[in-house]
């Protein structure tokens, strides 16, 4: 399975933008998807995963009604929408998959990376 994020940028502070997930398959269903984010100098952290069917999602509390986790299976892409960004969401993003059917917070649980999209956040 391969996963490409696209989606980042260059945002001011309370602006937003939506990061996309696609893989290269065609029973996306089958997949649980997680976002991720690695800050410089820190270690990756938890976003947002959600699971099959899109029923059952998760959220790191410092994203929590900012940030909105979806997925369109028959395209399979999952997205993330990020509003009232803030500075300290500037990193670089991941999305992750992984074959089972309710999201997880741990990396370790994701079988298949994306290669990354970087996200600023000007003050």
């Amino acid at each position: 399975v391969q996963l490409q994020a696209s989606g980042g940028g260059l945002v001011l502070d309370g602006g937003s933008l939506r990061l996309s997930c696609t893989a290269s398959v065609r029973t996306f269903i089958d997949y649980r998807v997680g976002w991720f984010r690695q800050r410089i100098g820190a270690e990756r952290e938890f976003v947002a995963a959600i699971g099959q069917t899109g029923a059952a999602i998760l959220y790191a509390d410092s994203v929590k009604g900012r940030f909105t986790i979806s997925r369109d299976n028959a395209k399979s892409t999952a997205y993330l929408q990020m509003n009232s960004l803030k500075p300290e969401d500037t990193a670089k993003y991941y999305c992750a998959a992984d074959a089972g059917a309710l999201p997880s917070r741990h990396a370790n649980a994701y079988d298949f990376w994306g290669q990354g999209t970087l996200v600023t956040v000007s003050s």
